[in-house]
């Protein structure tokens, strides 16, 4: 790597969170993902629409949009925890040099890593490991431990800690920019967008396309749950669930009509993958997609 006084940002993080890390060596079989909501819009435009016009998957501080907190702004929250864990690296760069978030899909489920964040997911190429940095439990909560490809010890903190299925991810942060094309091995679909304007754009991607299992909800079974987002999602949920049934699309199209607050769209959407499918840990594999 180059020289302290010459180093990119980018070396700066890197360097900066490899002497905080302890711990074996990272699996190479294991890979990071970046969770999103296929169907949402950005700045009007569908999102797949727009990442197949730039070619790169872009981070909060770029597009100004988020499927968790909005703060990646100088002075936020997300600007002070890239501060506090990178050392400053990226205090003076410009928004497109930040790092993008995922997780490491270290239990192997087809679902990506941290399902929370969206249905579908980017499954990174091996290569990107080598520029990538983890942490746990999520930079919002100002964690101690922290992970390289080289020395990482927190599988098994993780492993150990007795958390719900949507918070027990290792949170990923990728440096230097994730292009489509050659960077990501496969952007895996929920099936409900099979025949959709969802599965056009993302064939114009340039990256593989595959399906997982798939998110599904009765909503019988979503009032099963008050107490896990609160009695007003489940109301939610069964107001906007179609023949009786959540799945991703059905949230997506009540997302976009703007009639609902976005945050309790995400509530219902948490409900839905929390309890709408099986969590099977190393289990399901992705089914390739004609492309």
């Amino acid at each position: 790597m180059s020289s302290a006084a010459s180093r990119t940002p980018q070396e700066r993080a890197l360097v900066h969170v490899a002497e905080l890390a302890s711990g074996p060596a990272l699996d190479p079989a294991l890979r990071v993902t970046l969770n999103f909501h296929p169907d949402r819009l950005l700045h009007g435009t569908a999102i797949l629409e727009s990442m197949a016009a730039d070619g790169v998957y872009r981070s909060q501080f770029v597009t100004g949009t988020s499927n968790g907190g909005l703060t990646a702004h100088p002075g936020g929250d997300r600007w002070g925890w890239e501060c506090r864990i990178f050392d400053g690296a990226y205090d003076e760069a410009p928004a497109h040099e930040r790092p993008v978030y995922g997780a490491l899909n270290f239990r192997r489920r087809p679902f990506g890593g941290a399902p929370r964040f969206g249905s579908a997911h980017f499954r990174l190429a091996v290569e990107t490991l080598a520029r990538t940095t983890f942490c746990y439990p999520d930079s919002f909560l100002e964690p101690a431990d922290f992970g390289v490809a080289g020395s990482m010890g927190l599988i098994k903190q993780a492993l150990a800690d007795d958390t719900d299925a949507l918070d027990d991810y290792i949170e990923a942060q990728v440096h230097g920019p994730v292009r489509l094309s050659g960077q990501v091995e496969a952007l895996v679909l929920d099936p409900c967008y099979r025949g959709t304007a969802v599965e056009a754009a993302a064939l114009r991607l340039g990256c593989p396309v595959e399906w997982h299992p798939g998110f599904r909800l009765a909503v019988e079974e979503l009032r099963r749950h008050p107490g896990y987002r609160g009695q007003e999602y489940v109301d939610l949920g069964a107001r906007i669930a179609a023949d009786g049934v959540l799945d991703p699309r059905i949230v997506g199209d009540a997302a976009r009509t703007g009639r609902y607050d976005p945050q309790a769209v995400k509530k219902v959407w948490h409900c839905l993958a929390r309890f709408g499918t099986t969590w099977q840990d190393a289990g399901g594999s992705a089914v390739p997609g004609g492309v």
